[in-house]
């Protein structure tokens, strides 16, 4: 069993301005001893095609549901350099735990827009494909994966590996008993996870300012014994270089970190939802004008990295792959609902027999 997390008080303390590389008029900020931005040009290209490419894929995903060929759609229009600034810094082995807003996290792992569209359309078989990439499934229950994370990092700490865990959380997920469950047990065991908290203002209709009565949500962290970092969610590179360091930490045998990424969801919570009710829109334009993709353009115009000719090939990536988005989703098969009774079990029980041929007999009425 690992003894108490030896870091000293004061390497706890949390600055409650959030850490930036690029500010929101795309200029560099002041320089940091201690994060860099000065990555590959190829790196830099990549990241800004992952951003694009998600946002387009996002909309996309929303036409098909407002269309009625998904049942329901989480959109992440907004934080894209938050979550694909954490996952990039990390090794193909590193395992990363999403909740439901993770479109550009699965893209940089190789899970495909059709797999990703099986889940929303609620095929039985969506997510499988995702373990294979070292994805956990989507959560939908708020904060459970927290659990598994910290789980699956313990594991990999028996085992004498070296890979890390990262959860991607929400603000709203820090309110519930299993995300400080998780980070108990990540802080006592010195577990080499990192827990990702996209704070995006809003937990459905509530504001983040009604969640918490401390300076922040990173603050929390020295109560568990861990680090705590801000970082601005809308600047991709900090995200990289921040993630990148409480990954080593972690992987040297530093336990866990939580980070906090100030961002904001620009969209609805899902697509069942109406923010208009509970948001103002001055608000909304605000934070339109920190836009991560926006901000990142002028970055990478300044250093020579951003042209026309990338321009055209990540737009048309983003056209291939919503079309073949569409293909996939629009007009496919329903699936027999009755199957998901039969992978509960090895061999299914008499109870779920009966509760088969019960809804069978339900939805016989229905033709």
């Amino acid at each position: 069993m690992a003894g108490p997390v030896q870091a000293p008080l004061e390497t706890l303390d949390v600055d409650v301005e959030p850490i930036g590389l690029v500010g929101p008029d795309g200029t560099p900020t002041g320089s940091s001893a201690r994060y860099r931005r000065d990555l590959p040009s190829e790196t830099l290209a990549w990241l800004y095609e992952l951003m694009v490419v998600t946002r387009d894929l996002d909309g996309e995903f929303v036409n098909l549901q407002r269309q009625g060929e998904l049942a329901l759609f989480a959109s992440c229009r907004g934080q894209e350099a938050a979550q694909i600034g954490a996952a990039a810094c990390l090794r193909k082995t590193d395992w990363l735990f999403p909740q439901y807003r993770e479109i550009g996290a699965f893209l940089l792992r190789g899970i495909t827009p059709a797999q990703i569209g099986a889940v929303w359309r609620g095929k039985w078989h969506g997510g499988l494909g995702f373990t294979e990439k070292c994805v956990a499934p989507i959560a939908i229950p708020i904060g459970t994966q927290g659990l598994h994370a910290v789980g699956a990092a313990m594991a990999a700490q028996r085992l004498g590996e070296d890979s890390v865990t990262l959860v991607f959380l929400g603000d709203g997920a820090t309110s519930e008993g299993d995300v400080h469950e998780a980070l108990n047990f990540a802080a006592v065991y010195r577990a080499p996870c990192v827990f990702f908290v996209q704070n995006n203002q809003w937990a459905i209709s509530v504001p983040v300012t009604k969640q918490h009565a401390g300076p922040s949500i990173a603050h929390r962290a020295a109560g568990y014994g861990m680090p705590g970092v801000r970082v601005d969610g809308n600047d991709v590179l900090a995200c990289f270089a921040v993630t990148a360091e409480a990954a080593q930490r972690a992987r040297d045998g530093g336990g866990p970190t939580l980070i906090e990424a100030v961002t904001y969801r620009m969209g609805p919570h899902t697509t069942s939802d109406d923010p208009t009710r509970y948001r103002d829109e001055q608000e909304v334009r605000m934070w339109a004008a920190r836009d991560p993709i926006a901000r990142y353009r002028t970055y990478l115009t300044s250093e020579g990295v951003w042209t026309e000719r990338l321009e055209e090939r990540v737009r048309a990536k983003s056209r291939r792959l919503c079309a073949e988005l569409r293909d996939v989703v629009v007009g496919a098969d329903d699936f027999d609902v009755t199957e998901m009774f039969d992978t509960v079990y090895h061999d299914i029980t008499p109870d779920l027999v009966a509760q088969r041929e019960q809804l069978a007999a339900e939805l016989a009425k229905e033709l």
